[in-house]
């Protein structure tokens, strides 16, 4: 009986395409590295176009005032919305055209409102005219705070970092949750008896 020819044909062909495969997988292997050392010097490359961009634009804040010297900013926080200008003085803040221990009548409430000035030891050096709308006393409280904050930002330039660094600057983004449907409250659900 002769030998299928089928099987003699694969059996001689499998050595030299084992050798093919090591050969370009070899190939491939050189490729891949020299490929990586392309994408290193690209990387690098980027790395250095980016730190000459960072190195080459400082950004220099100005003072920004209007034409009378006041320094202007709009603080927010819940409903309530406080614009403020902000001008050198004896340290006079009027709210809503009335004097803040008038307006805020509670402790704590004043003294969120000068907690800016402690920061920056401004304190009894600026005079303040504020307006608030919306909300109640202690979102209002907040949010001429935030605005008198800003408005310091934007008399004095240099103070921008402590009263950063306080977080003075940032918007609270707290507010009230919504009520949900089948609860009494945001989260306070219906009472519940076993029995």
């Amino acid at each position: 009986m002769a030998p299928k020819k089928g099987k003699d044909k694969d059996k001689t062909t499998q050595p030299e395409v084992k050798i093919e495969r090591k050969a370009s997988r070899a190939k491939k292997k050189e490729e891949a590295v020299t490929d990586l050392k392309d994408l290193g010097s690209a990387v690098q490359a980027q790395e250095n176009a980016a730190e000459e961009k960072t190195v080459e634009t400082p950004k220099e804040r100005v003072k920004t005032v209007d034409e009378f010297g006041r320094a202007y900013a709009t603080g927010r926080r819940k409903d309530a919305v406080a614009r403020v200008w902000l001008k050198p003085g004896r340290g006079k803040v009027t709210v809503n055209g009335r004097d803040q221990e008038v307006y805020f009548a509670r402790q704590t409430q004043r003294l969120i409102l000068n907690q800016p000035f402690l920061i920056s030891n401004r304190m009894g050096q600026f005079d303040v005219v504020c307006t608030v709308k919306g909300g109640g006393l202690s979102g209002q409280a907040g949010a001429v705070r935030h605005a008198i904050s800003r408005a310091l930002q934007n008399f004095e330039p240099e103070l921008r970092s402590p009263l950063k660094k306080a977080g003075m600057l940032t918007r609270d983004p707290r507010a009230v949750e919504r009520k949900k449907v089948g609860r009494h409250k945001a989260r306070r659900s219906k009472q519940w008896a076993k029995r």
